[in-house]
């Protein structure tokens, strides 16, 4: 089959139409996503940017070819515009015009007036620019775990750079008073890569927001929304992954079980939102002090809990003394309340036997339990007789190490 450029034409009407159709049902679908909005109508006016090109010879050329070009350039920078409100970037009303006007302004000067490859070089120079600023906003975001933001980059990248070969934004122009410009296979080439860029990139865009969207029910699901640890579910699940590498590699590992003292004090005598800020202030105390291979989640309340992977009696009475001591010092004024909160550390130690989560966070809870009858703000460790927890299927406090109050 013959596939000519007036065909990719058509083609390329129906194709950007109908992805621009496909975007905006998306966004109404789930609108928190707002990029796909502006990504969807980048799609509807490059489909009307093309038939206004089509239309070349039975209207004037201020509408075939100064609007048409304004609105491909204008769609080029909603696509861009739209990457910067993906990341939760302002938009910028200036820049997002600024493309369109240029050419307006440019392709009328008396030196671009009737010179055609001066007009190609700016028009490729616009898209290309555009192109690459919405590649660089996704590179901009890369911190976020999003796998299908690098083919998006690539994707962007690369397609603006074929612009600065011999842009495909030709094969839609037709300003040469000849049709021999539509019969090079280079041409019809370089637009059916356009096409194939443009199904590529919308369905990459979709595929990026659906990632996020799953990333934050997944983040709901498993990370406390107030301190931005672990919450309960995702620590105990955590853990059992952390147990499978230790029945791998055995060796020390300690869980911490930690109660902020008196909490309900607090929340009655600065406020909920102070007693907050203190939960905040601990989680970010004790994310700031564990090990990346470590474990902390909160676990409900003020209770929060670590595991620590690798980590002897000593290594975990010094890791909790200074989460402790700390947490005292973070806590001592709160947004310019003389909060003074303080800390009780339970810690259990098992040496090198197959543990349970469940059951170490049972033994160090009674280590907690004397921490707060000893006084509150101090470290108490319970050692797992591990004889008596394969025999009877029970653990015995077989030590109980207090550490100094603090002033």
């Amino acid at each position: 089959m013959n596939l000519d450029v007036n065909t990719l034409f058509l083609v390329t009407i129906y194709v950007e139409a109908i992805l621009g159709l496909l975007l905006l049902f998306a966004w109404i679908q789930n609108p928190q996503i707002q990029a796909v909005a502006w990504w969807g109508c980048a799609h509807l006016l490059r489909a009307t940017s093309v038939v206004l090109f089509g239309m070349y010879g039975s209207a004037s050329a201020a509408i075939t070819i100064d609007l048409a070009n304004a609105l491909l350039f204008l769609s080029f920078a909603v696509t861009w515009t739209g990457a910067r409100v993906f990341d939760g970037r302002p938009v910028l009303p200036m820049y997002l015009v600024a493309g369109p006007v240029a050419w307006i302004i440019i392709a009328h000067l008396p030196s671009f007036n009737g010179a055609l490859e001066l007009r190609f070089l700016l028009a490729s120079g616009i898209i290309t620019t555009y192109t690459w600023l919405t590649a660089y906003e996704f590179w901009r975001g890369r911190s976020e775990p999003l796998v299908s933001r690098w083919p998006a980059i690539f994707m962007l990248f690369s397609h603006g750079a074929l612009f600065l070969l011999r842009t495909p934004l030709a094969a839609m122009l037709p300003w040469s008073p000849v049709n021999q410009m539509f019969d090079s296979v280079w041409l019809t080439a370089l637009s059916f890569e356009a096409l194939l860029f443009t199904i590529s990139i919308a369905f990459i865009l979709l595929a990026m927001a659906k990632e996020r969207t799953e990333q934050r029910h997944k983040t709901a699901a498993m990370v406390d929304p107030l301190t931005g640890i672990a919450n309960r579910r995702s620590f105990l699940q955590d853990g059992n992954e952390l147990m499978r590498r230790h029945a791998a590699n055995p060796c020390p590992t300690a869980v911490l079980l930690i109660d902020l003292d008196h909490f309900k004090l607090i929340n009655d005598r600065f406020g909920h939102a102070i007693g907050d800020r203190v939960l905040q202030v601990f989680a970010d105390t004790a994310k700031a002090h564990i090990r990346s291979s470590d474990l902390v989640g909160r676990l409900g309340g003020e209770e929060f809990a670590a595991v620590l992977y690798n980590a002897g009696r000593e290594k975990a009475v010094t890791l909790a003394e200074r989460i402790r001591w700390a947490f005292a010092e973070a806590a001592s004024e709160v947004d310019g309340h003389p909060v003074k909160a303080t800390v009780s550390i339970g810690v259990v130690v098992n040496q090198d036997q197959p543990f349970d989560v469940p059951d170490l966070l049972g033994q160090a809870d009674q280590a907690l339990y004397y921490a707060k009858e000893r006084g509150r703000n101090r470290v108490e460790v319970a050692m797992l007789d591990v004889a008596v927890r394969q025999n009877d299927a029970t653990a015995t406090l077989r030590a109980s190490v207090p550490t100094k109050t603090a002033a």
